[in-house]
């Protein structure tokens, strides 16, 4: 039976405002107030669970309610994005406080729809006090949507402005491009921060100017005076290792710190290497495959958590050295799943299956991404019973499939000729979840090499929007290999109408399709198309199949023309074709 919270003493509900308590009356509101309490957090749990219709059904059924009571459903509507709901439920709050209006903004602040903006600044204009947080919040409104010159306005409006405020503004031109501007706000800022620092530096990174992002932390701020100053210098040492500049992150990581500074009589504060300061030193040669030199940070480091041992792991398995991948495996103190997983797929892309699988069962505890990394292992391997067995393994043991493990082992499907597990398999996919664009396309290569074209023009037809270049090539090839050419033409029309730009797969299905079907002249039309059109040079396969095309339908010496023109050495396959038309 449900229990609905006790009802509150008449005292505290119609109590007059302003009236003087009486000492009994005054106990009874302070029990009454502690009832209010004790009801705001009964909502708590089914809130914090996401259970709404529960919470809504406890809020109405509550005999008194403070404006906390209120805010906190209003707060909850608004997590559910559900704007209108929340409008309206806020008309409807007899008493409201500075949050309630500041949640309600939010929600239009945060909303996506056109017209919110715009409710987002009434409601700003009727706000009958704000706060900084009232202020922010319009603010962000504007930046997010580029929205610069509105920003500024407001900003300039502001009668106090944080150094969150500031970071805004920062973080708002530097979105639209505008670098000039942000560096002018950071410049005029009264009091700089580490944040501040940060945004600025990411702000550079973003729009391509690493340059003047060193220049800002080396030569014009005094940085090492700031608060966790460390951390823009890690994403500047990161940005120059994603662009191949080692020597400058490097440079840079040797501008902090080791150990800590200290002043006469009391502690600097903090600058100097942190973690994230030595592993994004060794992602930088690791990128660059300077194993050596990432081994030699790694060695250095006063203290190591398990990310830079996964780092250096990474690092080893990315130039194929498992040797020392395993050395360093047996001396992590406690690998967690990421660096299992790391041996796994390192093996795996060694071509040592066994050795990968002899990981896999020693790993204490095995996710979805464990499975599928080894299942995606025997997959790549071309062992594919081992690959259906390990599937089958994995349904028995509970753990359940996801989108990854399904595209491996339909390939292992394709490359087994097993087509009745195949549709087993496509049900299994319907019924767990929405199938999206990679399984799609494993299935429809899977139905089509085996001339199930129905089944794979009817998931095509369902894809929609969610249909890649894989998605096009894969029926086209199941057209041309099945030897329905009119289909394989018809559907590279719809490509184009559809903007998807072909490559030398498609070229190939086509001209194959043409030579199938004797299209003679559609085929050189094909040819011309991916020359002059897609501005893609042919290679050996192209020559093969419009050699062949063209040979087998009578223009024997206009084959042979064909084969002497070409800009590449045509080799035997192409050399057979016209000795082979001669039999």
């Amino acid at each position: 039976m449900r229990r609905w919270p006790p009802r509150l003493p008449a005292a505290a509900v119609h109590r007059h405002a302003g009236a003087p308590a009486a000492p009994d009356v005054a106990v009874a509101m302070y029990h009454a107030d502690g009832l209010v309490r004790q009801h705001n957090r009964s909502l708590v749990e089914p809130l914090r669970r996401g259970r709404f219709s529960a919470a809504r059904r406890l809020f109405d059924a509550l005999p008194a309610r403070s404006v906390v009571t209120w805010n906190s459903l209003l707060a909850a509507l608004c997590g559910r994005s559900d704007v209108r709901a929340a409008r309206s439920f806020f008309d409807a709050m007899p008493v409201r406080d500075v949050i309630s209006w500041n949640t309600l903004l939010a929600a239009y602040a945060r909303s996506l729809q056109p017209d919110h903006l715009s409710a987002a600044h009434r409601l700003f204009d009727e706000m009958p006090q704000r706060d900084a947080v009232s202020w922010s919040t319009l603010l962000g409104a504007y930046t997010r949507r580029g929205l610069m010159e509105e920003a500024q306005r407001l900003f300039d409006e502001m009668p106090h402005r944080n150094p969150a405020s500031w970071n805004t503004m920062v973080t708002g031109f530097f979105a639209v491009g505008q670098m000039r501007k942000a560096l002018n706000v950071f410049e005029a800022m009264p009091i700089k921060d580490s944040a501040s620092l940060s945004a600025m530096v990411s702000g550079f990174i973003r729009n391509g100017w690493l340059h003047e992002a060193d220049e800002l932390l080396t030569k014009r701020l005094r940085v090492m005076d700031m608060d966790k100053a460390v951390d823009a210098f890690n994403t500047l040492i990161a940005a120059y290792g994603q662009t191949g500049r080692i020597t400058d992150a490097r440079r840079l990581f040797s501008m902090i710190p080791k150990t800590q500074s200290h002043h006469k009589g009391h502690k600097r504060r903090v600058f100097e290497r942190n973690v994230v300061s030595w592993n994004s030193m060794m992602m930088c040669y690791i990128r660059t495959g300077d194993v050596c030199s990432a081994r030699a940070l790694f060695d250095e480091m006063p203290y190591k958590d398990l990310v830079p041992w996964n780092t250096m792991i990474a690092g080893y398995t990315q130039v194929s050295d498992m040797e020392e991948a395993e050395k360093l495996f047996w001396e992590v103190p406690d690998p967690d799943a990421v660096t299992w997983n790391l041996m796994i797929r390192g093996f795996t892309q060694k071509r040592d299956v066994e050795h990968a699988q002899g990981f896999f069962d020693r790993m204490p505890e095995r996710s979805t991404i464990t499975w599928n990394t080894m299942i995606s292992g025997y997959e790549l391997n071309e062992d594919y019973d081992g690959t259906i067995k390990l599937f089958q393994r994995m349904l028995e043991v509970g753990e359940r499939p996801d989108h990854h493990t399904f595209s491996s082992v339909l390939a292992a499907c394709v490359s087994l000729a097993m087509l009745r597990l195949g549709a087993q398999l496509h049900q299994l996919i319907e019924k767990s979840f929405l199938p999206d664009t990679a399984t799609n396309n494993a299935l429809m290569t899977m139905y089509s090499r085996y001339g199930e074209l129905t089944s794979a023009k009817a998931i095509f037809s369902q894809m929609h929007t969610q249909k890649d270049l894989v998605s096009w090539n894969a029926l086209i090839g199941g057209y041309e290999h099945h030897g329905n050419a009119t289909e394989a033409l018809r559907l590279f029309e719809e490509m184009r109408s559809a903007k998807v730009m072909p490559t030398h797969i498609t070229f190939i299905s086509l001209l194959s399709a043409c030579g199938n079907a004797g299209l003679v002249s559609e085929g050189w039309v094909f040819f011309h198309t991916m020359v002059h059109e897609y501005g893609l040079a042919p290679r050996v396969e192209h020559y093969a199949a419009l050699v062949n095309l063209i040979g087998r339908h009578g223009q024997l010496e206009d084959a042979l023309e064909v084969i002497k023109s070409m800009p590449i050495a045509p080799d035997r396959a192409v050399w057979g074709i016209p000795g082979s038309l001669h039999c």
